[in-house]
C-alpha cells in the first residue's frame, strides 16, 4: 500500500511540471507551444532563473499577455504559446512559467550568436488585386527543417502555412541551394495586410519554431490618379479625395516605379 501511494504522488508531481529546451538566434525570435491549455481564469507568471527575475507578474487575460519582448497568448487550438522577440545572448537561461495553479513549465533557452539571416525586417507594398512576393533567408542548419509562415493577428499569432497546412492563394517555394524560401500571395485583399513571420520548425516534439524574418505587408487601395505638369525647381500640389480612408496611412506613387515604403513628407492631411 505504501508503494502505491508513493507511485501516485510521483505521477501527480510529474504531470504538473513540464521541462523542455529551445534554441534561437541572436536578433531572431522563438515561438513555442507550451503543450498546456490556456485558462483565462488563471493568472500567468513568468520569471527568469536562478534570480527569479519577474517578467510577467500574475496577469489574467482572455488570450494575450505582453511585457516588452515577451508574450504569452492563446492560439486557435486553445494552447498557451510563448513568444520571445529580438533574442540576445542575455536571454540564455532557464525560465519558469506558471500556467495554472500547481502547473508550472520550465523552459531552457539557448541563444546562438548572431546569424545574418535572422535580423531581417522587410516592408512590402502592393496594390489590391496584385500578387505580393517576399523571400525569407535561413541558415544552412535549417535546410531540411519544414518552413512555416505565421501572421500576427490582433490578439494572437497563427500559423497560416506549413507543409501540412495550406492557405488559399498563398504558396511557398524553397531554394535549398540559396537557403531562401519565397512566398507568393495572389490577388491580395486588404485583409491580407499585416505582419508575417517567416520561420522554421526546429523541434517537432515540442512544437518549437525559430522566427528568422519579419515582413510587414501593406495593401494599398488607389483613391485617385492625377496627371500634372510642372517646371524644374518649382512646386506641385496634388489633391486626392479619400473620405473613407481618413485614418489610414497615405502614400504617393509614381507609376510604374511603384510606391515609397513610408509616408512621403509632402503628403499632408487636410481638415474637412
Amino acid at each position: 500500500m505504501k508503494i502505491l501511494l508513493i507511485f501516485l504522488t510521483f505521477y501527480l508531481i510529474s504531470a504538473a511540471v513540464r521541462c523542455f529546451s529551445v534554441t534561437g538566434y541572436s536578433g531572431g525570435s522563438v515561438l513555442v507551444d507550451s503543450g498546456k491549455l490556456w485558462s483565462s481564469d488563471s493568472a500567468k507568471y513568468m520569471a527568469k532563473l536562478p534570480e527569479w527575475s519577474v517578467i510577467i507578474n500574475d496577469k489574467k487575460h482572455e488570450k494575450w499577455i505582453n511585457e516588452g519582448r515577451f508574450t504569452l497568448y492563446r492560439n486557435s487550438e486553445g494552447n498557451l504559446m510563448i513568444y520571445i522577440r529580438e533574442l540576445n545572448t542575455q536571454d540564455t537561461g532557464r525560465y519558469a512559467i506558471d500556467v495554472l495553479q500547481n502547473q508550472r513549465i520550465y523552459m531552457t533557452v539557448n541563444v546562438k550568436e548572431e546569424d545574418s539571416c535572422c535580423k531581417v525586417s522587410k516592408r512590402v507594398i502592393v496594390n489590391v488585386g496584385e500578387t505580393a512576393s517576399f523571400s525569407c533567408e535561413y541558415s544552412q542548419n535549417h535546410i531540411n527543417d519544414p518552413k512555416i509562415i505565421f501572421k500576427e493577428e490582433k490578439d494572437s499569432i497563427e500559423m497560416i502555412y506549413s507543409r501540412w497546412k495550406k492557405k488559399e492563394r498563398l504558396s511557398i517555394s524553397d531554394d535549398k541551394h540559396k537557403n531562401i524560401f519565397s512566398v507568393r500571395i495572389t490577388a491580395v485583399t486588404p485583409d491580407d495586410g499585416g505582419v508575417y513571420l517567416c520561420g522554421v520548425w526546429i523541434d517537432k516534439q515540442s512544437y518549437t519554431y525559430s522566427i528568422i524574418n519579419t515582413v510587414h505587408l501593406h495593401i494599398m487601395t488607389k483613391v485617385g490618379l492625377s496627371r500634372v505638369n510642372g517646371s524644374s525647381g518649382g512646386g506641385l500640389m496634388i489633391k486626392c479625395e479619400h473620405p473613407q480612408y481618413k485614418t489610414n496611412p497615405k502614400y504617393i506613387c509614381i507609376e510604374p516605379d511603384g510606391c515609397s515604403e513610408r509616408k512621403n513628407p509632402g503628403v499632408q492631411e487636410q481638415e474637412s
